[in-house]
């Protein structure tokens, strides 16, 4: 199973920091969602964090930075689309339905399925799908490598998400709402 953290919407203080640590660490990939952030934010938040690590980045918006920082891809979701055919770098999209990740992931390296269990970083985002309709997806091949869970990953539901069969995990809540990030990190990639 592969861990994939994504950075909190917002920017604090030691953050490019705490990612570069969580890189030398053995953090694999790293997806940058800012939302709110400029071209100029994200391009400048990204150039703290370490010329070696940022192949292993993917970005969420302004997609011009995945060439000119050598960047590893894109994550698109509603709203935002690039056609697979035509990219050359990695790319990733967020499912929020069984059928969604069904018609999406055979077009992309991965996708997200969410939220699997009630958000941790997004008060009130809760779960719409039953154990039965995850064991069903799983059973009939829809979740597998390709698909990895994402709301409400703690290490107390890494049975569940390994009984269904998901490639991995993306962690947000979990790691950056501890009091030490980069230690609860480091738990993370001893568990896996």
């Amino acid at each position: 199973m592969k861990i994939i953290l994504i950075t909190l919407p917002d920017f604090h203080a030691s953050e490019a920091d705490e990612i570069n640590s969580m890189f030398d660490a053995g953090l694999p990939l790293l997806h940058v969602r800012k939302p709110k952030a400029s071209l100029q934010e994200t391009e400048e938040f990204i150039l703290k964090i370490s010329p070696r690590h940022r192949a292993q980045i993917v970005i969420h918006n302004h997609f011009s930075l995945i060439e000119k920082l050598s960047l590893r891809g894109a994550h698109l979701g509603a709203g935002r689309t690039i056609d697979p055919r035509h990219f050359n770098k990695q790319l990733s999209f967020s499912c929020h339905t069984i059928n969604e990740v069904k018609t999406r992931k055979h077009n992309y390296n991965y996708v997200f399925l969410s939220p699997i269990f009630n958000s941790l970083s997004k008060k009130g985002y809760t779960s719409p799908f039953t154990a039965d309709q995850l064991t069903q997806a799983s059973l009939n091949g829809t979740i597998d490598h390709k698909v990895f869970a994402l709301g409400g990953i703690t290490p107390s539901v890494l049975p569940l998400v390994g009984q269904w069969h998901f490639g991995g995990v993306a962690l947000l809540g979990d790691v950056w709402q501890h009091e030490n990030p980069v230690g609860r990190l480091q738990q993370w990639l001893s568990l896996l």
